[in-house]
């Protein structure tokens, strides 16, 4: 039997379903791996452009080398271009400016060092070396242009120790540590080199330990300001990275290193560089952060004790879909294009 409609319902356009494709983003097909050395651990990562990345590792063999990888073919193939003798040395984090790179190297006294190279790691020269054994160097960033740079290292003396440099890395001095918080037992994990990461004119560093916060300063590392992050602390556990889209928008991720890692709560955002918003829960650690493109869409990654994943967001952080069981230590995005890096010398583009 037929229905009769009213002559208005009769007349109008009768509305169909939506089925324009979602917009795609860059997982739809997930990561596209390859192996560079299984005996690499890699934690630093720097995409250049599409068809540009910088992978940084240690060995997983007592006393083995630290590498540098280098591709300029969108991930066909890769470059060692390391430096020499750098057994028992761990790379954690790279960081690239036109043609200047620099590598840091992490450790307990002089173990720690930055490396730079003009040549896309022909050749490197050590621009800093730690000669303080309380020192224990975490994470590096520069500001854009790569004129000005700072590097973070754990306590000493009870406060954060900042690195600086003026001239694109060729030499680094420590700055006074008048105008940073007291941090004891607090530090920067060098989960992946961005617990310290600029923004325009702004540097923030993440923390965790016995306390988890966000630290931000605005005149190139000389005083911070400090805000709890949300990111629950604990003697292995609170924010491990950060990403900024700007001075006023960011990202923090984290969780827990230990035995029994706890994961809830391990996501923040900001929306005014200053106030933070916690009680956000990746299904997995999250060790790295980055955005793809404006300050809504970022993805976050990470891999440790089973808890393996990387997941997406499309509000900044507020809200997180998981994308992909495969995670990595360190992630990185340019031109909607993402690299990705982790454990027995893994790399991913996706």
């Amino acid at each position: 039997m037929a229905l009769a409609l009213p002559a208005a319902a009769t007349s109008a356009p009768v509305r169909q379903p939506d089925t324009t494709p979602a917009k795609p983003h860059p997982f739809d097909d997930d990561w596209t791996e390859k192996v560079l050395d299984a005996d690499q651990n890699f934690r630093g990562l720097e995409a250049v452009s599409k068809k540009e990345a910088w992978v940084t590792g240690e060995s997983l063999t007592d006393g083995g080398p630290a590498t540098v990888f280098r591709t300029t073919d969108r991930g066909q193939t890769w470059t060692d271009v390391s430096p020499d003798d750098t057994a028992g040395l761990s790379f954690r984090d790279v960081e690239v400016n036109g043609k200047v790179a620099h590598v840091l190297a992490i450790g307990p006294g002089e173990a720690s060092r930055i490396y730079r190279s003009t040549d896309g790691g022909e050749s490197w020269t050590i621009a800093f070396q730690n000669e303080d054994e309380a020192a224990f160097y975490d994470c590096m960033a520069f500001y854009p242009g790569g004129q000005k740079g700072l590097a973070v290292s754990d306590p000493v003396d009870g406060k954060l120790r900042i690195l600086a440099t003026d001239d694109r890395g060729r030499t680094w001095t420590v700055l006074s540590n008048a105008g940073m918080p007291a941090s004891a037992d607090e530090y920067g994990f060098a989960a992946s080199g961005d617990c310290l990461v600029t923004a325009g004119k702004a540097a923030f560093l993440i923390t965790g330990g016995a306390k988890s916060r966000v630290l931000r300063s605005d005149d190139r590392g000389l005083t911070w300001t400090d805000v709890e992050s949300g990111i629950p602390e604990g003697p292995a556990a609170g924010g491990f990275a950060g990403a900024f889209a700007s001075p006023r928008r960011g990202i923090a991720v984290g969780g827990d290193f230990g035995e029994k890692p706890v994961l809830e709560d391990n996501v923040a955002y900001t929306r005014d560089g200053r106030t933070w918003t916690g009680g956000i829960t990746l299904t997995h650690v999250g060790e790295d952060v980055t955005f793809i493109r404006g300050w809504k869409l970022a993805v976050a990654t990470g891999d440790y004790r089973g808890s393996v994943g990387t997941s997406l967001t499309r509000d900044g952080g507020a809200t997180w879909t998981r994308v992909s069981d495969l995670g990595y230590h360190v992630v990185d995005c340019v031109a909607k294009v993402c690299w990705a890096a982790g454990s027995k010398g893994r790399v991913g583009r996706g």
